[in-house]
């Protein structure tokens, strides 16, 4: 009796997806945002990267912040392996995504592993850049590869994110907060606090595709609006935890009020997202002008340069914004990745970078 009703099971299980499969053509026929796979052509890069960082479980290592794993990494990964077309990869790699972080009662991701802690995850809280990118990446391997598990899965990720990580109704326009925990107004005195790095442009028409039941395209508008007015200081640059309890955006308080490490992405991200407005991208380009002496980091308030990032991966943060903003040439010096040498963060944002380059702007390439 137990294998007829395990049977039945499969069977009605098989049904749904059937089903979900049959309503997504029209879905995709409204998409604006190109297809993530097979733009990552550089298969020597791709190699070297798997060598470097990740491991032969499927963990995607962060080499400059004690080799710990987190949901954002684990999403770049399996992103980064559609776009090189390495089914086998994104497999391992949303295998071990799923045993180790898929461990909360709902269908979001604990944000961080440790490899040198029991439990490896300490933390229960969620960070939803990493739930989109995971999302995303499922979205375009059921499309790649014509998978519907990948579908459901990533239509359970998105659905829970927009059910608890979306604020519709904010005076700003749709809002997503960091995490479940800890940024809302019933959490935080200041609250919402919101990060501008969290706004994965890119992914937002495509996660679409699997939870139309959300408006993606009204938070990314939002998300735009908020870059426009979210400068501070001389260079106009945004912080990286953002208060939205008053009128007008303000560092939100108890974080250091720096465009720093995170807030780097935010052209990256409006730049894969086909997005060109000028306006948005001057800032940045401003304050790198000269890229080759490394990408600055900034303290908001007294104008005080942080940091510099000198990655050779960071430059091509700046070069596919300069592309998309006003056409400028994309430096054939970028195309080279050095996954051996350099760490996690810069090696993935530059292949993030070059996948971009060319599915939107063939043009910018090096001849």
């Amino acid at each position: 009796m137990s294998v007829l009703i395990s049977v039945l099971l499969r069977g009605l299980a098989g049904l749904c997806v059937l089903t979900l499969l049959a309503a997504r053509p029209a879905l995709a026929a409204t998409a604006s945002a190109p297809p993530l796979a097979g733009t990552l052509r550089n298969a020597e890069a791709w190699r070297a990267y798997k060598a470097r960082f990740v491991s032969e479980q499927g963990r995607v290592a962060d080499t400059a912040n004690g080799g710990i794993s987190h949901s954002e990494g684990q999403g770049y990964g399996m992103l980064l392996a559609v776009a090189a077309g390495d089914r086998e990869t994104f497999e391992r790699i949303w295998t071990w995504t799923r045993a180790n972080l898929m461990v909360r009662d709902d269908q979001l991701i604990a944000w961080r592993w440790e490899p040198d802690k029991r439990p490896a995850v300490a933390d229960m809280n969620d960070a939803s850049d990493g739930d989109l990118l995971v999302a995303w990446a499922l979205t375009e391997a059921a499309e790649a590869w014509h998978e519907p598990e990948h579908q459901v899965a990533g239509r359970r990720i998105a659905v829970e994110l927009g059910r608890k990580l979306l604020l519709p109704r904010a005076p700003q326009g749709p809002l997503i907060l960091p995490a479940v925990a800890g940024f809302s107004a019933e959490d935080r005195a200041d609250g919402p606090v919101v990060n501008l790095s969290y706004w994965v442009f890119p992914a937002l028409d495509r996660v679409g595709l699997l939870a139309p039941e959300f408006d993606w395209r009204a938070l990314a508008r939002s998300g735009r609006r908020l870059i426009a007015a979210a400068r501070f200081g001389s260079q106009r640059l945004p912080v990286e935890w953002i208060s939205l309890s008053g009128a007008a955006p303000r560092p939100a308080d108890g974080f250091p009020a720096e465009f720093g490490y995170n807030a780097l992405r935010i052209p990256l991200y409006l730049a894969m997202a086909g997005i060109t407005e000028p306006d948005l991208y001057a800032p940045f380009l401003a304050l790198w002008q000269k890229p080759e002496a490394g990408l600055a980091l900034v303290e908001t308030g007294t104008g005080r340069v942080a940091a510099r990032l000198t990655e050779t991966g960071y430059a091509a943060i700046p070069a596919l914004a300069a592309c998309a903003s006003r056409g400028a040439p994309f430096p054939a010096a970028l195309t080279r990745v050095r996954a051996e040498s350099e760490n996690y963060y810069p090696v993935t944002l530059q292949l993030l970078a070059l996948a971009a380059l060319n599915a939107r702007y063939p043009a910018c390439a090096p001849r």
